[in-house]
């Protein structure tokens, strides 16, 4: 059961943040190019946002139950895990009540930016919030398999320990 759990985590982690960084480096430059606007690129991507924060949530609920079920014997190390997702998840939030503002400052197909003023600053905002939480999940991911490293090491030592033992 721990391997599936840290398969899935890792499974949806990867399409969720591998997602936003191959999106966000490549098919947002290259979109703009091709399309020829970033308005136009800017219509396909509150649509893949849509799909990106949805995987969020998914990946945030398995490292949530990854932490629960964590049996790290490092407390510093577990700490610094949940303060990790506590980043990531407050900007999911942010990224989420962003997103809704942004929809709101578009036309109903979401295709134009109607309202100007308000809807750089906050597409701003949202990409600064999306910076964060990338960084914070970069972090999280290296202390997790730190954490799944000691505790199958320990658990090792646990099953080798009980194996040398010889009845007197």
């Amino acid at each position: 059961m721990v391997a599936v759990r840290r398969f899935l985590f890792l499974q949806v982690l990867l399409i969720w943040q591998g997602g936003f960084l191959f999106y966000a480096a490549v098919v947002v430059p290259i979109g703009t190019a091709v399309l020829g606007s970033a308005s136009v690129q800017g219509a396909i991507t509150a649509r893949v946002t849509d799909v990106l924060n949805t995987f969020g949530v998914a990946g945030l609920l398995l490292a949530c139950l990854d932490l629960s079920l964590s049996r790290d014997s490092s407390r510093r190390r577990l700490a610094a895990r949940w303060w990790c997702w506590a980043v990531a998840l407050s900007c999911q939030y942010l990224l989420f009540v962003f997103h809704h503002l942004l929809d709101a400052f578009m036309d109903a197909n979401r295709l134009n930016v109607v309202i100007q003023p308000p809807f750089y600053p906050v597409h701003r905002a949202y990409l600064w919030t999306s910076t964060v939480q990338w960084f914070a999940c970069v972090v999280l991911v290296g202390l997790t398999v730190a954490a799944w490293q000691a505790e199958d090491s320990s658990q090792r030592s646990g099953q080798r320990g009980e194996s040398d033992r010889r009845p007197v």
